[in-house]
């Protein structure tokens, strides 16, 4: 079986609900991660991409939160009806959803406008 070429980290992070920064799992993460196995295996892209569950990637602010890798591409509060986009537009055709991308400035950084102060 040949490798994966890609693979989507969908974030199934919990925690407590009074939590500042929130968290992805009651964004719907199970479900996304579930609705993403099935998009992939209904185009025949299940042997090629993986749709794995993630813990936190430490965008809570952003959640529900998919990363696709080797892109390097950053999804915030992407919901189901999300996912056949994603699937058709960049793993498909290669072209990101930039509705859905989260800026540069937000990833891996200590401050954005999406953060709480502390």
């Amino acid at each position: 079986m040949a490798p994966f070429t890609r693979h989507l980290f969908i974030c199934t992070n919990e925690r407590p609900a009074d939590h500042p920064r929130g968290s992805c799992a009651p964004a719907g993460g199970e479900a996304l991660q579930k609705a993403f196995k099935k998009a992939l295996a209904d185009r025949g892209l299940n042997r090629a991409v993986r749709a794995n569950k993630s813990g936190c990637l430490d965008q809570c602010e952003h959640g529900s939160v998919v990363v696709v890798y080797p892109d390097a591409v950053w999804y915030g509060q992407v919901t189901p009806a999300d996912v056949d986009e994603i699937v058709g537009s960049h793993l498909e055709q290669g072209r990101p959803v930039e509705r859905l991308r989260l800026p540069d400035s937000c990833v891996n950084a200590s401050t954005c406008p999406h953060k709480p102060r502390r």
